[in-house]
C-alpha cells in the first residue's frame, strides 16, 4: 500500500557551480491534489577545490570522471548526513539530481555525477538519482525535469520561470505542460562578475551601472538556438563553446558586459512570455534575487511577475527533485514526453540502498 505522506531530502547541484541545495520536504495528497511543506533547508557552498574539480570535469578523461563520480557521491552523502543529524530528521529517502557534466541529448547521452551507491553509503539512506537517462534513451531531451512539479505543485500559475545557471520556463497550454530552456543566465553573469573578483552580481549592481555594447548584444541574439522550436535544452557546452568566447572577445568593462547580458536575457525571456500569452508567472532560482534583471524583465512583458519567497527562490529545484523521487517510488509519471519530446512519458530514476555493514 502506498504511503500517505513522504518526508524526502531533495538534493540539487546547479550549473552555476555555487554549491549544494538541500531541502527536507513533506509531500501528501489533499482532495486528490499534491501538497508540500518545506521542513528544513540548507545551502552548502562548494569549497574552492570542488568548484575547480567540477568546472574542469568537462575537460577530464573518462577515468578521471569515473573517480570523480564516486568521490562526489560521497561528498553529497556526507552533506546529507550532517543535514539530517543537525535537524533530527527521519527521511524516507534522498532524491538527488547530481551535477551535470555532459548533456548532449542530440547524441543520445547525458551525464550527472554523484554516484548513487556512494551517496547512499555515506548518508545511510536509500537514494534515487539518474532522472535523465531513460528519457534520453526514449529520444527525449532529458530536460527540463522540473515541469512535472510545476504542474502538480504550482498549478496556481500558468507559467513558472527558473533563472539559474540556465533560464527555463514551463507553461500550461490546452491541458499539456510545455517546457524548455530559454538561454544561458547565471553561468554567464557569474562568470562576468568573476572579472571583478565577485561570486555573483549582487542585486544586479554591476549590470545596472553599465552600458549596452550593441555589437555584443547583436552577437548574443544571433544564435540558431533561439529559432528552434521546443522541446530543446541547453548544457554547459553551450556556455563553454558559444557564450564564453563571445564575452571574452569583447574585452570591455565588467559593468558593460553584465548590462548587455541582462538586456539579452530579459529580452529572450520576455519574448517567450509574450509568445505564449502568459498571464501569471512564478519566478524562482538565484536570478530572482537580481533586482535589476527582474526590473528589465517587467519592461519586456505585460505578464504579472511574482517573485517567489526567499526559501522557494533558493530551493524550488531541490524541492521538485525530492518530489520526482516520490513519484518514482509510487511508479507514477515524473518526466513528461510533452516537455522533452521523448516517445513516451517516464517514471524514471535509479534506486540505491546503503550497503549492509
Amino acid at each position: 500500500m502506498q504511503q500517505k505522506k513522504y518526508l524526502v531530502i531533495g538534493l540539487m547541484s546547479g550549473s552555476s557551480l555555487d554549491g549544494i541545495d538541500l531541502v527536507a520536504a513533506e509531500f501528501f495528497k489533499e482532495n486528490d491534489s499534491w501538497k508540500y511543506a518545506i521542513k528544513e533547508s540548507r545551502f552548502v557552498p562548494y569549497p574552492e577545490s570542488w568548484k575547480i574539480k567540477l568546472s574542469e570535469a568537462y575537460h577530464a578523461s573518462a577515468a578521471e570522471i569515473e573517480k570523480l563520480d564516486y568521490t562526489f557521491g560521497s561528498f553529497l552523502g556526507k552533506a546529507v548526513r550532517h543535514f539530517v543529524q543537525d535537524n533530527n530528521l527521519e527521511p524516507d529517502f534522498v532524491s538527488s539530481h547530481g551535477h551535470t557534466i555532459f548533456h548532449r541529448p542530440e547524441e543520445a547521452f547525458t551525464l550527472q555525477i554523484g554516484n548513487g551507491q556512494a551517496l547512499a553509503d555515506a548518508c545511510c539512506l536509500p537514494v534515487i538519482n539518474d532522472f535523465r537517462s531513460e528519457d534520453v534513451a526514449k529520444g527525449g531531451q532529458g530536460a527540463p525535469l522540473v515541469p512535472i512539479g510545476d504542474k502538480l505543485l504550482f498549478s496556481d500559475f500558468d507559467c513558472c520561470l527558473n533563472i539559474g545557471g540556465i533560464a527555463n520556463l514551463s507553461v500550461e497550454r490546452d491541458g499539456k505542460r510545455l517546457a524548455y530552456d530559454i538561454c544561458i543566465a547565471n553561468q554567464a553573469l557569474n562568470y562576468i562578475a568573476g572579472f571583478k573578483g565577485l561570486e555573483m552580481d549582487f542585486n544586479g549592481a554591476l549590470a545596472k551601472n553599465g552600458k549596452l555594447i550593441p555589437s555584443l548584444f547583436g552577437a548574443l541574439e544571433n544564435n540558431v538556438f533561439f529559432q528552434k522550436m521546443p522541446p530543446k535544452s541547453l548544457g554547459r557546452e553551450f556556455f563553454e563553446t558559444d557564450q564564453k568566447p563571445l564575452i571574452d572577445d569583447f574585452q570591455d568593462q565588467s559593468e558593460n558586459l553584465a548590462h548587455t547580458f541582462v538586456q539579452h536575457l530579459a529580452l529572450r525571456i520576455g519574448k517567450e512570455f509574450n509568445k505564449w500569452n502568459v498571464q501569471k508567472v512564478l519566478v524562482s532560482g538565484g536570478g530572482a534575487l537580481n533586482d535589476y534583471l527582474i526590473q528589465e524583465l517587467k519592461r519586456q512583458t505585460k505578464a504579472e511577475i511574482i517573485v517567489a519567497d526567499e526559501v522557494l527562490i533558493n530551493f524550488k529545484e531541490a524541492l521538485i527533485f525530492a518530489f520526482l523521487g516520490v513519484l518514482k517510488i509510487r511508479n507514477e509519471v515524473n518526466v513528461l514526453a510533452s516537455v522533452t519530446g521523448a516517445s513516451a512519458d517516464s517514471s524514471t530514476g535509479k534506486i540505491w540502498y546503503p550497503a549492509l555493514t
